[in-house]
């Protein structure tokens, strides 16, 4: 197959076929133990550095499973889709997620109350609670495009550590409408740093959320201040859910909670910062936006992270069929494609002249070396042009249609 809309390594089509990461995705449900984790390796080591096991957990172990581990593009064969997405085992995967997600939160409130732990120590325990909020909305961005109610409060709950509520609105409403454009705050451009994305996109989806939500309950003749306004129920919940955890274990955790939620929120946005980087939708003749394909979005098909993250990393399927549960979603060829998993990924966009050597090349190479065809941060669109030129090159076969 040379399409890129045809699903790759297609599983026979038999009526024994059964899922082989069927039980995998309860090692997502390993990523909110991490604090607990981190607790049990200091007990048993007397190393405080081991507070700092989720940074570790997710920026080493799961790079190092993927580099061992490898790759898996096979597809559910078609009969199975309906079976697979109504299979309420796996929704129970993510809805696990949530009450040990508050369990491991209250757990390291507990742990800051205590005044056992030295400065070092707590903060390597933020970081680490940080990163289950993180990978949190994750969780809540696969529940939040489903269509039953209580999935989509579930979603609004598991954002509200991290007070990132509005990312339920800008996400389903603002960023798949205006995925891959200069307009979309939540597509990073060629040649922009991490570091000059991540200002942006915060302010950029925060302004966007809060102007969807004006606009929908306009139409339905309701004021902008009640509660049907769905960012400010969001924002509510992190409020209580932060007043009563200050009110069981003190004022003290309010810094560790907002070092948390930062951090947290932060790696939400480097991973929307990878998942769309250089690539730009072409217009039509009258002016608007082509329709989003597949090779609109970075691909990865890395076990390891595919398994904790709820195959996130089959990003361009998820973007055509966004209500699609995670065990269903599809690998395609000829698609852009990730050197490596997410975690590994993320590494390389903290260190910004090692993601430039390697994403700006493959970016140059899915436009068949035509730079000016890339989403492109305007401040540096003179600096790339004078570097790579536009050699107008043949479009790549994922862009041929």
């Amino acid at each position: 197959m040379t399409s890129a809309t045809a699903p790759a390594a297609q599983a026979p089509l038999t009526a024994a076929w059964s899922d082989p990461k069927r039980y995998l995705w309860l090692l997502g449900l390993v990523v909110p133990l991490i604090p607990v984790i981190g607790w049990g390796l200091a007990e048993a080591t007397g190393l405080g550095v081991m507070w700092w096991f989720g940074p570790a957990f997710v920026f080493g172990v799961i790079p190092l499973l993927d580099m061992a581990i490898g790759k898996d593009s096979a597809n559910p064969p078609d009969s199975a889709i309906e079976w697979l997405e109504q299979d309420r085992y796996y929704r129970w995967c993510t809805y696990l997620f949530l009450p040990l997600q508050f369990a491991s939160l209250a757990f390291a409130c507990w742990m800051w109350s205590s005044g056992d732990l030295a400065v070092l120590e707590s903060l390597g325990l933020a970081l680490s609670v940080g990163m289950v909020g993180g990978i949190a909305i994750n969780t809540a961005h696969e529940l939040g495009h489903k269509r039953k109610q209580a999935e989509r409060w579930l979603s609004k709950i598991a954002l509200a550590q991290t007070g990132y509520g509005h990312f339920f609105i800008e996400h389903n409403r603002g960023h798949h409408v205006r995925v891959a454009t200069p307009e979309d705050p939540a597509s990073s451009r060629m040649g922009e740093s991490f570091y000059a994305f991540l200002p942006r996109t915060v302010w950029g989806s925060l302004k966007s959320a809060l102007h969807l939500e004006k606009v929908r309950l306009g139409r339905m003749g309701k004021p902008f201040v009640s509660v049907h306004n769905d960012v400010l129920n969001a924002w509510a919940m992190t409020i209580v859910l932060f007043a009563a955890l200050t009110v069981i274990f003190g004022v003290e955790i309010l810094p560790w909670l907002a070092v948390q939620a930062v951090v947290g929120f932060s790696l939400l946005e480097v991973v929307n910062y990878l998942e769309h980087y250089g690539l730009l939708r072409g217009k039509r003749e009258d002016g608007r936006y082509e329709l989003t394909r597949p090779e609109h979005s970075w691909n990865s098909e890395n076990v390891a992270s595919n398994v904790f993250l709820y195959h996130l990393q089959r990003h361009s399927d998820h973007h055509a069929n966004p209500l699609r549960r995670y065990q269903a979603l599809r690998a395609y060829e000829d698609l852009p494609e990730l050197p490596s998993g997410y975690a590994t990924m993320i590494v390389y966009a903290y260190l910004t002249p090692v993601w430039r050597r390697v994403m700006d090349p493959k970016v140059l190479a899915h436009y068949g070396g035509d730079v000016t065809r890339a989403n492109i941060q305007p401040r540096k669109r003179e600096r790339l042009l004078a570097k790579y030129g536009s050699s107008g090159g043949a479009r790549p076969a994922s862009a041929r249609r």
